[in-house]
C-alpha cells in the first residue's frame, strides 16, 4: 500500500550541463597557506591580551597539547561555506601536519568539494538560476555523485570516504584542493551528514535515498567512535559555519559516548562563526563544557579566521 498522497514526478525534471551554468567560485580563487614566520608572531604577540585573542592563543595552545598528546583527537565540524570560501588547501595542510585527525560535513560540503575538484568551480547564483527554473539541477553533479555513493555501497563505505576515493581513482583535474580527495590520501575519516532534502541532489530523478541514507548512517556512527575517543582521552572539537545540522549530529555522538561511559573533562571546544546561533552555543560549547571541558568563541569570517588560526599554530 502506498501513502495515498500524490508525489511529484521528478522524472519529468530538465537538468543541464555545469558548462551553462554561472558559478560564484573557482579553483583561482582559493586562498593559499602560508605558515607564520617571525614577523607574525611578533604581531600576533603584540595584540593585547584580551577577549577574542586570548580565547584565539588558548585555542592553538590546546591544539598543540593535543596534537602532541597520544590518542587525542583534533575534530573539525565544518560547513560548506568554508569550502565554497576556497578554505579547503588550509584543512588539508592541517590534516597532513597533524592537526585535524577527523573532518564531519554537511550534504552541501561534499557538492562543493566535487564541483571544484571536477569543474574548477562551484556556488551558482541561486537568484538566477531559480528565476530560469535552473537552480541545482546540474546534470554532472548528481551524477558524479551518484556513482560515488553506488560504488561506496558497493565497498561498506560512509559517505565521505566514498566520495573522497571517487575524486582521486578518477583522476579528478583540481583533486588537489579537494578535501574528501586529500582525506582519503591522508587516511583520515571525513564523515557527510545528509538531511534530505537540504541539497540539490535529492531534486534529481536518479537520486535514492536508501543509499544516501545507508552511508550517511554509516558515518554517524565512524563520526560517534571519534567523539568517543575525544571524550576518553581529551583533545579539541571545532564547529566552523554550521548552525544546525552538524551542532545536532555532534550532541547526538556526545550523548552515544555519555551512555558509553566517555567523560568529556578534558576536552576543549570551539565555535567559530561570523555570527553566534543557539544550536552551535548549546550542543558545541555549553553542554560539552557542563563535564568540566573548555568552552572558546570566536566570531569572525572563515576567510579570515580560518587563516589566522592556521599562521597561529604553524608560526
Amino acid at each position: 500500500m502506498g501513502s495515498g498522497y500524490e508525489e511529484i514526478d521528478l522524472g519529468k525534471v530538465r537538468t543541464s550541463p555545469v558548462s551553462e551554468r554561472d558559478s560564484k567560485v573557482t579553483v583561482d580563487m582559493m586562498g593559499s597557506p602560508v605558515k607564520g614566520g617571525k614577523a607574525f608572531r611578533k604581531w600576533l604577540d603584540s595584540l593585547p591580551d584580551q577577549l577574542a585573542v586570548s580565547r584565539l592563543k588558548k585555542l592553538t595552545l590546546a591544539m598543540r597539547r593535543a596534537r602532541s598528546g597520544k590518542g587525542r583527537e583534533l575534530i573539525w565540524m565544518s560547513g560548506a561555506h568554508v569550502i565554497k570560501c576556497g578554505l579547503s588547501p588550509y584543512l588539508a595542510d592541517l590534516m597532513r601536519k597533524g592537526y585535524l585527525t577527523a573532518l564531519a560535513l554537511n550534504g552541501a560540503g561534499i557538492i562543493h568539494d566535487l564541483e571544484l575538484a571536477f569543474f574548477g568551480k562551484t556556488s551558482e547564483d541561486v537568484s538566477s538560476q531559480l528565476e530560469r527554473g535552473d537552480f541545482g539541477f546540474a546534470e554532472e553533479t548528481a551524477a558524479l555523485l551518484f556513482e560515488a555513493v553506488d560504488r561506496g555501497a558497493e565497498e561498506g563505505l560512509g559517505l565521505g570516504e566514498a566520495v573522497g576515493r571517487f575524486i582521486v581513482s578518477s583522476d579528478a583535474p583540481h583533486r588537489d584542493v579537494s578535501i574528501t580527495a586529500r582525506a582519503a590520501i591522508e587516511k583520515v575519516p571525513v564523515t557527510v551528514h545528509v538531511a534530505i532534502g537540504t541539497d540539490i541532489v535529492v531534486q534529481h530523478p536518479g537520486f535514492d535515498g536508501s543509499l544516501w541514507g545507508e552511508l550517511s548512517a554509516r558515518d554517524f556512527r565512524i563520526f560517534a567512535a571519534r567523539v568517543q575517543a575525544l571524550g576518553e582521552n581529551g583533545g579539541v572539537i571545532v564547529n566552523a559555519g554550521s548552525a544546525v545540522i552538524l551542532p545536532e549530529v555532534f550532541l547526538k555522538a556526545l550523548s552515544v559516548a555519555r551512555n558509553l561511559g566517555a567523560g568529556f573533562e578534558g576536552i576543549t571546544a570551539c565555535n567559530l562563526d561570523m555570527t553566534a546561533h543557539y544550536r552551535p552555543s548549546e550542543n558545541v560549547l555549553s553542554r560539552p563544557s557542563a563535564f568540566g571541558g573548555e568552552a572558546i568563541s570566536l566570531t569572525g569570517h572563515h576567510e579570515i579566521m580560518i587563516p589566522l588560526i592556521y599562521s597561529a599554530l604553524l608560526s
